[in-house]
């Protein structure tokens, strides 16, 4: 086992800049060797905090310096794919924000990369390593579920603001929502839900099939009139081809549904952690909003009503520590000051853990091509009514 520290090198200053807690917990298996943003400004902010750090604004330049071991993309959503294929082929190891891919020839390349570099690729799904996500996983993989029959993923955030720059031109995020219409971000649903059925795994499960639908464009248009007038061409009839909900429906090919929701855009507070479980033996359910607590059910453990004699729901911290994901076992008290509910961190001591000791992240490429594929395959079914749209096996290299 190597345990030499991991030179890293941030690429997307500004967004990077959410990581810096879990870098300096991991300041003794990380060395922050580069940084690398278009801003000046950003570039200047990080080397204040860490001197010795170079900065780049080219990032061809930065994949030249052969003191990087590897590098956080965390760049726009639409670079991710182009960026992380330029760095395995560098020599550098990658670890990529969401989505991995924006189409199934990107992820093809980015496949074919991988396996012809050997070097570690994960993809930071940071939802997968909060603390209640991974002890879903733990009971799931104890079978104390029994089978599992059907699951839901949402993410369900107001982002309007992200969409635009302060003279009212679209930020990649706006762009995304004008030029694209289905599930444009979706594996912060369905990632987690993913690892609970051990999805792309020898003893797991495959996605099989997506249906997808979409709501009408509201909130986006009545936002930008709002806020820049009615003349604006963003608050015009028209302009947003993606509607404000979409919602997918995929058959993985054991029988398994899963519904998804994605909405960042109608007005409404944060709901982060839309998850549900059912099995044949219990179910879960997270809470709707912060106030609210996440809640577990299993058939021959929960209580039942004394009164009546029926089911009770119980709350998940009810089994907690007792239950916790031996990852979170180990480093949960590093990780629950960092963002996400401890998934910055985690994210980042997965990928390190996994070239210190030569190993597949847990989050690999087949992993993040196959959620990330959702984008492209949901765009394609909404084009087409809804119809039912195959998933590649990218794994066997079944292109369908």
């Amino acid at each position: 086992m190597n345990r030499q520290p991991v030179r890293l090198a941030i690429v997307g200053g500004n967004r990077g800049a959410s990581f810096m807690n879990a870098l300096y917990s991991l300041s003794d298996r990380i060395h922050l060797t580069a940084t690398c943003d278009l801003n000046e400004w950003v570039l200047n902010q990080w080397k204040e905090k860490f001197p010795e750090i170079r900065t780049y604004r080219d990032y061809h330049e930065m994949l030249k310096d052969s003191a990087i071991d590897a590098v956080f993309i965390l760049s726009p959503m639409h670079l991710h794919a182009r960026q992380s294929i330029d760095a395995l082929k560098a020599g550098k190891h990658v670890l990529s924000e969401v989505i991995s891919i924006q189409s199934l020839e990107e992820a093809w390349e980015l496949i074919e990369t991988v396996e012809q570099t050997g070097l570690k690729y994960m993809m930071s799904e940071n939802y997968c390593f909060s603390r209640s996500n991974l002890t879903i996983k733990h009971m799931a993989d104890q079978g104390m579920f029994g089978e599992i029959t059907y699951l839901e993923g949402g993410y369900i955030h107001d982002l309007r603001h992200l969409t635009h720059h302060p003279d009212g031109s679209l930020t990649w995020r706006g762009q995304l929502h004008q030029q694209y219409n289905g599930i444009n971000y979706p594996t912060h649903s369905i990632g987690p839900v993913a690892q609970w059925i051990n999805l792309n795994k020898p003893e797991g499960d495959r996605l099989k099939s997506v249906s997808s639908s979409v709501s009408k464009s509201r909130s986006l248009q009545y936002y930008f009139g709002e806020h820049y007038g009615k003349d604006h061409p963003a608050a015009r009839e028209g302009f947003w081809r993606q509607g404000d909900s979409a919602v997918a429906v995929i058959q993985t090919e054991k029988g398994v549904l899963i519904e998804l929701r994605v909405d960042w855009s109608s007005v409404r507070p944060h709901n982060k952690t839309h998850y549900l479980l059912q099995g044949t033996e219990g179910a879960y359910i997270t809470g709707r909003h912060q106030y609210e607590e996440d809640l577990i059910w299993f058939k021959n453990l929960s209580p039942k009503n004394i009164a009546d004699g029926e089911e009770m729901w119980e709350p998940l911290s009810s089994y907690q520590p007792l239950y916790d994901h031996p990852t979170w076992m180990k480093w949960g008290e590093y990780a629950a000051g960092t963002k996400h509910g401890g998934g910055d961190f985690m994210v980042l001591e997965e990928f390190i853990s996994a070239i210190q000791e030569d190993r597949t992240p847990s989050v690999d490429v087949y992993d993040a091509v196959t959620w990330s594929s959702v984008f492209t395959l949901s765009m394609e079914s909404v084009e087409n009514g809804g119809k039912a749209i195959a998933f590649p096996d990218f794994r066997t290299r079944v292109r369908n």
